[in-house]
């Protein structure tokens, strides 16, 4: 059983379910660079402290790395520094080790480290070209990503949009594995439906005031800049304006809040605002919506409500620009996108996707179903056990066929 490392940042709630997983196949040691705080989380831009309450570090072992940053935190550059991961992989016997991307000090110490010690490394990060940046900073760049990435033995790619970016960094196509980034399906699917089943969904429902009948559109994050949430209102307030029946839902806090507010209040727009909900919470949220609307830019380079908005029934509404549009959203029932910024088109793609649940529940479900076999725990884990077998060469990856590697694409 291969012994592999991983190096993450903190624990996150989308990647623990990972770790489990890999942990059953194979000897997984997680190697975190800093400890997030509930100030840490307020400063991420939830505009308040809190702790996740579902467990992050049961299942796989892990150790925590000393962060001598100035000032610790994951959200730049220096804000993990952690000189002693080179002694941590070199004592962990690691037949591999897995970077979570290369934003940070301590992703570089660790991939300077493995070549030092001869560890095949493989990166896995959500990097997608549609965030908004300039020609010159597209320029400076190009090289030193190109002459990063090329020294990386194997990239796990989670979705279209993310290996089109490695491809515009010159990744070989035998260095590239379809390991897509999912949430624990199964248990949003359980607890969505026993919320529906038990009545909570109905009294939270009640709770926020919501009409009888009124068919609802869920936001689901951070009320800040890049995701949007202003034209989340404006659209619902459109639909409601035309006639239809339709109640907008916003679920999370952040600096945006006030401003949202008083939007919401000159357009007469028919939503609520039901604050910051944890993520045991969020299966009820998600039992009482039809749609959730995404309306982030291209700085939203994934976007795992819909994940988690899918595994618990629900049609989603991408903006375009957000990195997961291209797979999760191809107008397939179970998920469709429109332009980023376009309040008119969102409009319309809201009651499209409302329209399509109403006239064919089953045929929207299978959908669903269809989109998150792709996006599973399942294919996540087997594509990160090819890529091992694959760097395992001479910390290389073999030349895969054609047949294989169309298998992996998303």
């Amino acid at each position: 059983m291969k012994r592999v490392g991983v190096v993450a940042s903190h624990p996150v709630q989308y990647q623990a379910p990972w770790y489990r997983a890999l942990a059953e196949r194979c000897r997984l040691e997680v190697l975190y660079c800093h400890r997030q705080d509930a100030a840490g989380q307020a400063a991420a831009g939830f505009g308040e402290g809190f702790e996740w309450d579902t467990p992050l570090l049961d299942g796989y072992s892990f150790r925590w790395l000393r962060n001598v940053a100035r000032e610790p935190s994951v959200d730049r550059f220096s804000g993990c520094d952690t000189p002693e991961i080179r002694q941590a992989l070199a004592d962990g016997g690691f037949d591999a080790c897995i970077v979570n991307g290369w934003y940070l000090k301590s992703y570089l110490q660790a991939f300077h480290a493995c070549r030092r010690l001869g560890i095949p490394v493989l990166s896995r990060g959500d990097s997608q070209l549609g965030g908004p940046r300039s020609s010159l900073t597209r320029a400076a760049k190009y090289l030193p990503y190109r002459w990063l990435l090329s020294r990386i033995d194997g990239h796990l790619y989670v979705g279209a949009a993310n290996r089109v970016y490695l491809e515009h960094y010159g990744v070989e196509p035998c260095r590239l594995f379809f390991v897509p980034h999912f949430v624990d399906t199964t248990w949003f699917n359980a607890e969505s439906a026993a919320a529906r089943r038990d009545g909570r969904a109905a009294a939270l429902r009640t709770r926020l005031g919501l009409r009888e009948g009124a068919e609802v559109a869920l936001f689901a994050g951070k009320l800040i800049e890049k995701k949007r949430p202003a034209d989340f209102v404006a659209g619902v307030s459109r639909l409601a304006s035309a006639g239809r029946s339709v109640q907008g839902v916003l679920v999370g806090s952040g600096a945006l809040e006030a401003e949202l507010r008083a939007l919401a209040r000159s357009l007469d727009a028919p939503v609520v605002f039901a604050g910051f909900r944890n993520q045991s919470e969020m299966p009820s949220c998600y039992a009482l919506a039809d749609v959730l609307v995404l309306p982030s830019d291209g700085r939203e380079t994934w976007g795992l409500v819909a994940n988690e908005a899918l595994a618990c029934g629900v049609s989603v509404v991408l903006s375009a620009a957000v990195g997961s549009a291209r797979d999760l959203a191809d107008g397939d029932r179970a998920g469709f996108a429109y332009p980023c910024g376009d309040v008119p088109r969102l409009a319309e793609t809201i009651a499209a996707a409302l329209d399509a649940r109403r006239r064919a529940p089953e045929a929207t479900q299978d959908a669903i179903s269809h989109t998150l076999e792709r996006f599973s725990q399942e294919r996540a884990v087997s594509g990160t056990l090819e890529a091992l077998e694959a760097v395992a060469v001479m910390g290389r990856p073999a030349r895969r066929s054609r047949a294989v590697e169309a298998g992996g694409r998303s």
